[in-house]
């Protein structure tokens, strides 16, 4: 697999988990604890698609360096909120098992890239 190719498949995996993560916030109840959880995880989830697009585009190798941290940092944050959906017991235990691991393997996919382009 080319680099071109990985990042077409990668963009494509994250904005995928992004929607995913989306769909999962509309079946939560909404309360005030719900809402907090709910908008951090909406934020980081979709940041990581579109900060992975950003990586991609990048201009220099500090330039994508920079964004590949934001990526490695808002996919950890992504477990973060998702952990305390499971904490708290809101929403469907089987979906947040399917976006705690697929949360976890784009951290480490991105934390090896990150790695590889250390200044």
């Amino acid at each position: 697999m080319t680099n071109e190719e990985f990042n077409e498949a990668f963009r494509k995996r994250t904005r995928d988990f992004a929607v995913r993560v989306l769909k999962f916030l509309g079946t939560v109840p909404f309360n005030t604890a719900t809402r907090i959880m709910s908008y951090q995880l909406g934020k980081s989830a979709t940041s990581v698609g579109a900060n992975f697009r950003a990586f991609c585009r990048g201009r220099s190798k500090n330039e994508r360096y920079a964004k590949i941290c934001i990526v490695v940092e808002e996919a950890d944050e992504c477990i973060y909120w998702l952990d305390l959906f499971d904490a708290t017991d809101f929403g469907d235990k089987t979906e947040l098992k399917w976006l705690s691991n697929e949360a976890l393997e784009i951290l480490k996919v991105t934390s090896k890239i990150k790695s590889s382009l250390a200044p």
